[in-house]
């Protein structure tokens, strides 16, 4: 934020504010838009540049130009929030002010660009699953390479432990494995759409919590527990009878399509629910939610398919 930029008062004139600009220009961090305000030095308009200098009469009130429909910020308003703002609404510069609207400064276009180059990249590394401080210099050329192990491997190891224990929960069911090898082909199917549709779902609520704080969470989670149950639905649908057709088993479909079915559900559930846990306890969730959730729901998921495989072979009598 800075509070070096350009502000009149309710009741000047385009004529004041071309000669503050000729007298003033390098005192300002910004010039993008005038601020008017009133004697309180509450916000009450702005006005760009371009329309201080196509407007003819230079006694125009500023009040008769200004825009009074504003975009604004607080100071507790987070980055990410800022940068939406500015960005859907096509402005170089937004007013910062308290909770009286008291003018307290801008944030500059240069700082909005600043900030997005800063998200994009952490976005970038969290996606890629680096630890890495934002700011710092890396690059796969000039880092060297114990930097450059040191921010990938948290996360692997994390997906290690993660491994393993989905691993255990196979072998727990190596029994029934040995029975119906076959469940065994759709267990990657399984574990990908779970992990595909939960991502998808993690991207979504850590986006719209960060641009929308007041987001009615209500509403958003029952829209996102229809979407999920018509995904689930579908391809629960699809891949029993890719299922069917494929290997010529009725049983073989139900299973896995009612696994497939469940698992989704499940799978957005804890996607949806993990980062708001995060949230809540003021804990960036988009730091540790990903790998977080992509374990928890790979386990869920063989866990729901071999317990869906017994209960059904044992509702047929087949063990």
């Amino acid at each position: 934020m800075c509070t070096r930029f350009p502000r009149v008062k309710i009741g000047d004139t385009v004529e004041d504010i071309e000669e503050m600009l000729s007298q003033h220009t390098n005192q300002f961090d910004s010039i993008d838009y005038i601020y008017v305000v009133d004697d309180q030095n509450i916000l009450q308009g702005v006005i760009s540049i371009k329309k201080v200098f196509s407007t003819q009469d230079n006694e125009t009130k500023v009040e008769n130009i200004m825009k009074k429909d504003l975009v604004k910020v607080t100071p507790p308003t987070g980055q990410e929030r800022i940068v939406y703002l500015a960005l859907s609404h096509g402005l170089k510069a937004l007013p910062v002010v308290d909770d009286e609207d008291h003018l307290l400064g801008i944030v500059p276009y240069d700082e909005i660009l600043k900030t997005f180059n800063q998200e994009v990249k952490k976005d970038i590394f969290r996606f890629g699953g680096l630890f890495h401080r934002v700011g710092e210099e890396y690059t796969s050329i000039t880092s060297s390479a114990w930097v450059m192990m040191r921010s990938r491997l948290p996360w692997l190891i994390v997906g290690v432990l993660g491994g393993t224990a989905a691993a255990s929960v196979v072998t727990s069911f190596e029994e029934l494995l040995s029975k119906f090898l076959v469940l065994a082909a759709f267990i990657p199917v399984l574990v990908y759409m779970s992990d595909a549709v939960g991502t998808q779902s993690e991207a979504l609520i850590i986006r719209s919590v960060a641009l929308d704080p007041e987001l009615p969470l209500g509403g958003y989670i029952i829209r996102e527990f229809k979407v999920a149950a018509m995904l689930a639905v579908v391809c629960g649908f699809l891949i029993s009878v890719v299922a069917i057709i494929g290997w010529g088993t009725y049983f073989l479909g139900a299973v896995v399509g009612l696994s497939m079915l469940v698992s989704i559900i499940a799978a957005v559930c804890i996607s949806t629910f993990l980062p708001l846990v995060f949230r809540r306890f003021n804990y960036d969730p988009a730091v540790a939610t990903g790998p977080l959730a992509t374990i928890i729901s790979d386990i869920t998921t063989l866990g729901i398919y071999f317990s869906m495989a017994i209960l059904l072979l044992d509702f047929l009598n087949l063990i």
